[in-house]
């Protein structure tokens, strides 16, 4: 509300002010709790509900790098390798396609 009283005004004001500096300290005193709250030690821990579904895709994509290196493995063509390469989304596919195409220039080269 409206006072013509300056007085009044500066206590207002000033307390005013001082709710502000302890909201600003509590806010402080929260962000260093969390700030330096320990990490937890594994992904496991973290994630139990969702734990068996990663270990599954991780399990399939797995398998599916292995029966890649197989099909590489059958490739002679650089040319063909690099087809793939380009058509690869995944790193891993790519790491594998790309230590295909090495191994089959150092044979060349030989």
């Amino acid at each position: 509300e409206a006072t013509l009283d300056l007085a009044e005004r500066r206590r207002i004001r000033s307390a005013i002010r001082e709710l502000q500096r302890q909201e600003l300290e509590r806010d402080e005193e929260t962000l260093a709790s969390k700030r330096f709250r320990p990490e937890r030690s594994s992904h496991r821990q973290d994630n139990k509900e969702n734990w068996p579904q990663f270990r599954r895709l991780e399990e399939e994509q797995q398998a599916a790098l292995a029966a890649l290196s197989e099909q590489l493995e059958a490739i002679t063509s650089v040319e063909e390798l690099t087809k793939l390469l380009r058509a690869a989304g995944e790193y891993e596919e790519r790491k594998l396609i790309r230590a295909a195409i090495r191994k089959l220039r150092a044979e060349e080269i030989e």
